[in-house]
């Protein structure tokens, strides 16, 4: 019997696009399913300045393909020399629509992050007042921590320790993945929120390690074990208005993923409704899908939900594209290691 599933449009909540011939090739397999999506900063240079977001998202729409609607909501890069007055002009404008903080060294194109967090005590002072929100990498970057362990440590020596010192501040913890993540951002109030990926909804760390090294598994965060895989499921299918949808879509070529220093993304932006129409199915949830893709973000963000629709059909097995073809190179496509018979159809 067919199944359908009508939703909100759907937001993504945490989008890597790059620039260049990458963003031409890539763009479009967001823009498909997904109205607006907050973009990450960290190019190379990195997005710091209103300038700098202004001519970013231009690149953007450039790259739109034509009959294509989409909106890109720009984020500057907090850096130990972000001009607090330009920030506040910039969410102003409209322009921006949150702050994203890196602690140094801790993912990819992140040298310019944060070491020093009393030399940025200044922006975060004015985000608190303007409610602007702060997007956070929650990874501890201490080589004597493990990398299993980063967030939680994160969590309890940078994360609370920060807030308590701002109150008022907004803050997303991004792409959380553990237990520890979401009881924190459960119990935080209504400033905190905190994004769920696709895929850290699909794989635990077996599924990078076991059996050989699965590079196109690898991403930062790492994934952790099931238990914290679990843990995020019934966060994501809960309906809780705190946890909504950031895919992390981190798109590499192929040469820099299969490599003896692999980069750490896995690209779903292709995939990212049928799988998670897959997963709330799992869980009994099909009904919660749309808070989690469509309601709980913008509320977050303070924007309106989408108004147009889109819908999912159960029918035969899906066949997506392995890769994705760009002028830059091949990008594997998210391959969740199982049939998903969810369509969308628009």
């Amino acid at each position: 019997m067919t199944q359908t599933l009508t939703l909100r449009r759907p937001d993504d909540w945490h989008l890597h696009l790059r620039d260049g011939a990458m963003l031409k090739g890539v763009l479009p397999e967001t823009a498909r399913h997904f109205a607006r999506a907050i973009i990450m900063p960290n190019l190379v240079p990195p997005v710091v300045t209103m300038a700098d977001a202004k001519a970013y998202r231009a690149r953007i729409l450039a790259a739109l393909p034509q009959g294509m609607v989409f909106e890109p909501l720009m984020v500057l890069y907090l850096t130990e020399g972000t001009d607090p007055a330009d920030v506040a002009a910039a969410a102003a404008s409209g322009l921006v629509k949150a702050v994203k903080l890196y602690p140094a060294g801790a993912t990819t194109n992140s040298a310019s992050g944060v070491r020093d967090f009393d030399k940025v005590r200044a922006v975060l002072d004015k985000m608190a007042e303007i409610g602007l929100p702060l997007c956070v990498h929650g990874e501890v970057t201490d080589s004597s921590v493990d990398i299993f362990d980063r967030e939680a440590v994160f969590i309890d020596t940078v994360l609370d320790p920060l807030r308590r010192k701002t109150p008022g501040l907004r803050v997303v913890m991004e792409h959380i993945t553990t237990r520890q993540g979401v009881d924190y951002a459960r119990d935080g109030g209504d400033d905190l929120g905190a994004t769920i990926t696709t895929h850290h909804l699909i794989i635990n760390r077996n599924h990078i390690l076991a059996g050989g090294i699965k590079p196109h598994y690898y991403c930062l965060p790492v994934a952790k074990r099931e238990a914290h895989r679990l843990a995020l499921r019934e966060a994501a299918t809960s309906g809780d208005a705190r946890f909504f949808l950031g895919t992390d879509s981190a798109p590499h070529v192929d040469a820099l993923k299969e490599h003896a220093c692999g980069c750490a993304g896995c690209f779903t932006a292709t995939n990212t409704m049928a799988l998670l129409a897959h997963v709330f199915e799992e869980e009994a949830a099909l009904d919660r899908l749309e808070a989690f893709t469509s309601s709980n973000g913008p509320a977050f963000y303070r924007l309106p939900a989408n108004t147009n629709t889109l819908t999912l059909t159960k029918g035969d097995a899906v066949r997506w594209p392995a890769k994705i073809l760009t002028e830059a190179g091949p990008v594997t496509v998210f391959d969740p290691g199982f049939p998903v018979h969810w369509h969308v159809e628009g």
